[in-house]
């Protein structure tokens, strides 16, 4: 380590899920407008390198985010509000797909946008992922 800076980072969230859905057919629910709006909330997203858009996040407004990674079919990351980044990967396995999603940039001496630690905001979004993930899979496996 060596190092004094006061960051402490908590781990990345992490889920891991077996849809019954082929990978093309997860890409769109991830890495499209109608897709993400579908399962997790409104936006004005596109699937470009660099691009800025925004999350619609209920009663805390609109959340900034960028993408910063893009390799269809298989992997997309996007920069969240100021400190977070989420990552979709996807994996092919005959007909069906193995999708992990990595919500990162957690720090336990850092407040989100509104103020909220992150230590206590990383267990109630990992409890949130568990149910968004769930209605990915309900929206793919339609």
């Amino acid at each position: 380590m060596g190092t004094n800076n006061t960051q402490e980072t908590l781990p990345d969230i992490r889920q891991t899920i077996v849809l019954n859905a082929p990978i093309q057919k997860v890409w769109d629910a991830v890495a499209t407008s109608d897709g993400i709006a579908a399962w997790f909330m409104p936006n004005d997203f596109q699937p470009e390198l660099g691009y800025e858009f925004h999350l619609e996040a209920g009663p805390f407004g609109k959340s900034p985010c960028k993408v910063t990674e893009l390799d269809p079919p298989n992997r997309l990351t996007f920069a969240w509000g100021k400190d977070w980044s989420l990552t979709f990967e996807l994996i092919a396995l005959e007909g069906k797909t193995e999708f992990t999603l990595i919500h990162a940039g957690w720090d336990a001496a850092k407040v989100t946008e509104f103020g909220q630690p992150h230590g206590e905001i990383r267990k109630h979004m990992s409890e949130g992922w568990t149910g968004l993930v769930g209605r990915l899979g309900k929206h793919v496996e339609a």
